[in-house]
C-alpha cells in the first residue's frame, strides 16, 4: 500500500532539487526584425556578484555581439536577485541565434529567429483598419442582419468576404491565453508576444511600469527608418491601448498620461480621437493629468493645427501637415447615441465627427507626403450604447 504522506514528502524534495531557469527577454521562439531595436534583458532568479555568469550568443559574448555593455543591478527592485540590462541593441544579420546565460550550476537557453525585411517596397501607402473586439461571430452577423438567410444559407456576402487574403491569427499573450486589446494591438505593431495590459514590452519582474524590456514599434520603425508619414484615427481616446500601441512602451495601459508624453516623443503627423483630457494641464477643468504640462500647447508649438469638432476638423485638414484632432474629454460618443438615440449622453460635446470624416481628413493630410504614409484607423465597440437600447 502506498503511503501518501512519503510520496509527498519525496516530491518536496525533488522539487527543492530543481535548478529555476533564469528568464531571458526577448522571449524564446522570438521573431526580430533585421536591424530592429529591442531591449536586451536577463533576470537571475538569485543575487549574484557581476562576475558569477556568462552571457553568450551563438558563442559570442554578448557585448561583442550587440557592442555594448550591459548594467548589472545586483539587487533589483530590492527584490532579492539580480538582472543584466542592455538597452536599445539589434542585431544585423538575419539568421537563427542561441542566447545561452550560464553560472556555476545551471545553463538557461532561448532561440531568436532575427529575419530580413524584403529586398523591395510593395506598397507605398498602408492603411491599417482594427475593428475592437470583431471576430467570426461579428461577421456572421452582419452578414445574416445586412443580407438575410434562407434555409441555413446567406442570402448574400460581406465585401470583405471576398478578400484575395484572409487568415487566422493566436491572439494569446505571453501570460494568459485570453488576450486584451494591448498586448494584442502590440503584437501587430512590434511582431512580438507581450502580457495582458502591457504593450512596447515584454513583461518582467520591473516594478515600475515604464521600465520592462521594449520592442521598438511600428511608429517608431517608420520615424527611424523612412521619410513616409504616419498617423492614428481612433473614437476611443487616443491614449487607449488600441491607437497608443502604435508607439507606447509601458506594462500598464492605464499610464495614459504617459503616454501622451510618448506621442509627443515619436510625433505622429496625424492624431484624431477623444481623451484631450490627458492632454490638458490639470488646472484647466476636465483633466486628468496631475501635472501642469499643457500638451495641446507643446503639439502647437511644433507646428501642429488643433481641430475640435467636426467643424474645424473640415477647417484645419488642409492647413498643415500635422494635424492633432480631440473631440472628447475621454471616448468619442458612438453614431448611435449622437444621430439616432439623441440623448443627453451627447450634449457636452455635439458636434463630433464621425469615424469616416476623421479618416478622410487623415488621408488628406498624410496624402500630402509624396513617400507614402501608414495610417491606423480604429472602430471601438460601443457596449455602453448598445446596452441603453431597449429591445421588444
Amino acid at each position: 500500500m502506498i503511503n501518501i504522506k512519503t510520496v509527498i514528502a519525496a516530491n518536496c524534495l525533488l522539487f527543492s532539487m530543481i535548478a529555476f531557469a533564469d528568464t531571458i527577454y526577448p522571449i524564446d521562439r522570438a521573431f526580430i526584425l533585421e536591424g530592429g531595436r529591442f531591449d536586451f534583458k536577463v533576470e537571475f532568479d538569485n543575487k549574484l556578484k557581476e562576475n558569477d555568469y556568462k552571457i553568450m550568443i551563438n558563442g559570442k559574448n554578448y557585448q561583442d555581439v550587440f557592442n555594448k555593455k550591459g548594467e548589472f543591478i545586483a539587487n533589483e527592485d530590492a527584490l532579492g536577485a539580480s538582472s543584466l540590462v542592455v538597452k536599445d541593441v539589434f542585431i544585423n544579420k538575419a539568421g537563427s541565434y542561441t542566447v545561452q546565460v550560464t553560472r556555476k550550476d545551471k545553463t538557461s537557453e532561448v532561440n531568436w529567429n532575427v529575419y530580413a525585411p524584403t529586398s523591395t517596397t510593395k506598397a507605398k501607402n498602408v492603411i491599417l483598419f482594427v475593428g475592437d473586439g470583431l471576430s467570426v461571430a461579428h461577421r456572421t452577423g452582419a452578414r445574416i442582419l445586412s443580407k438575410g438567410i434562407n434555409e441555413g444559407k446567406a442570402n448574400g456576402y460581406l465585401n470583405t468576404d471576398d478578400f484575395p487574403h484572409m487568415a487566422f491569427i493566436g491572439t494569446s499573450g505571453t501570460d494568459s491565453i485570453a488576450t486584451d486589446s494591448a498586448n494584442s494591438m502590440s503584437a501587430y505593431m512590434t511582431g512580438h508576444k507581450s502580457g495582458v495590459n502591457a504593450m512596447g514590452v515584454y513583461v518582467s519582474r520591473a516594478k515600475d511600469s515604464l521600465n520592462h524590456p521594449k520592442q521598438e514599434t511600428l511608429g517608431e520603425l517608420i520615424r527611424r527608418t523612412s521619410d513616409k508619414s504616419f498617423g492614428i484615427v481612433s473614437d476611443a481616446e487616443l491614449e487607449d491601448a488600441t491607437p497608443a500601441a502604435v508607439v507606447a512602451h509601458t506594462r500598464r495601459r492605464a499610464d495614459k498620461d504617459k503616454i501622451v508624453d510618448m506621442f509627443y516623443n515619436v510625433k505622429p503627423d496625424v492624431m484624431l480621437g477623444g481623451g484631450s483630457a490627458y492632454f490638458l494641464p490639470k488646472s484647466v477643468p476636465g483633466s486628468k493629468r496631475k501635472d501642469d504640462i499643457d500638451y495641446i500647447a507643446k503639439f502647437k508649438q511644433d507646428g501642429y493645427v488643433l481641430a475640435t469638432d467636426a467643424t474645424t476638423l473640415q477647417e484645419m485638414k488642409s492647413k498643415s501637415d500635422k494635424l492633432l484632432g480631440l473631440f472628447h474629454l475621454s471616448n468619442m460618443d458612438g453614431v448611435l447615441d449622437r444621430k439616432f438615440l439623441k440623448n443627453d449622453v451627447t450634449k457636452k460635446f455635439p458636434n463630433q465627427p464621425d469615424l469616416t470624416e476623421m479618416t478622410s481628413a487623415a488621408l488628406e493630410v498624410l496624402s500630402k507626403n509624396e513617400n507614402g504614409f501608414f495610417l491606423m484607423v480604429e472602430g471601438r465597440a460601443y457596449r455602453q450604447s448598445l446596452s441603453s437600447v431597449r429591445l421588444g
